[in-house]
């Protein structure tokens, strides 16, 4: 299953969804985040499902609301992808092939070059503070197997306001397997980042993401070793 979250997309959603099911026939799941434009209505015209919130929860709440819609569809893996152009749907296949393979619990699409010198800092920051070995720690294009689903829909993984940092180390602490892939993106077909609009935002990201590796959150002993899982058929 394909998740999307979005909020007030209209200008691109429906290119999107309607791109994913002609290239690979796979149920779209738009998470319409309040959205204040014609996000949902354009979304469902494109043959998407629409899961509408009803109050505002951000690009990780939507996303852990959609990966509990996936699981309790039955669906073992799902990607997730921005609902605002930067993201090719073609690309979805070079995201899946290790996780059919069982060599990864969740693969990240990555594209370090499209990084502006304020997030580069913040990204090198981040490694640093956290020992995380990621080149593009702030994608939105990933892949999860059923383990990373099930884990990041529990609540365990509530409460994060972004999806980078704090999941990625509550991966970790279980022992989950994160895999990045080199991918092309596009800029914004329109607006502006959520996280790195302004400075004010950026500080605000800043803070609550040190106090969350402060806290050590995704630290701790690994669980014993368990067995690769068996590729997907």
């Amino acid at each position: 299953m394909v998740l999307i979250p979005a909020h007030n997309e209209a200008a691109t959603v429906g290119a999107i969804v309607a791109e994913v099911r002609h290239r690979w026939d796979l149920p779209v799941v738009v998470i319409d985040d309040c959205s204040t434009d014609d996000t949902a209505e354009v979304a469902r015209a494109a043959g998407a499902i629409v899961l509408p919130l009803t109050l505002q929860l951000g690009a990780w709440g939507a996303i852990q609301a959609g990966l509990r819609y996936a699981l309790r569809q039955g669906c073992r893996v799902a990607v997730t992808l921005d609902a605002d152009g930067q993201h090719e749907p073609a690309s979805l296949g070079v995201l899946l092939e290790p996780i059919r393979a069982g060599q990864a619990d969740v693969v990240i699409g990555a594209f370090p070059a499209r990084a502006s010198r304020a997030r580069r800092l913040a990204w090198e920051y981040f490694r640093w503070i956290t020992g995380l070995d990621l080149e593009d720690i702030t994608s939105g294009f990933r892949a999860y197997n059923h383990a990373a689903m099930t884990l990041l829909a529990s609540r365990e993984a509530s409460l994060l306001d972004y999806q980078d940092v704090g999941v990625l180390m509550i991966l970790r602490r279980r022992g989950l397997r994160t895999l990045e892939v080199p991918v092309p993106m596009h800029p914004r077909a329109q607006g502006a980042s959520r996280v790195f609009g302004s400075w004010w935002i950026v500080g605000t990201y800043m803070l609550q993401t040190s106090l969350l590796c402060i806290a050590r959150v995704g630290y701790g002993p690994l669980p014993a070793s368990r067995p690769d899982p068996e590729p997907l058929r």
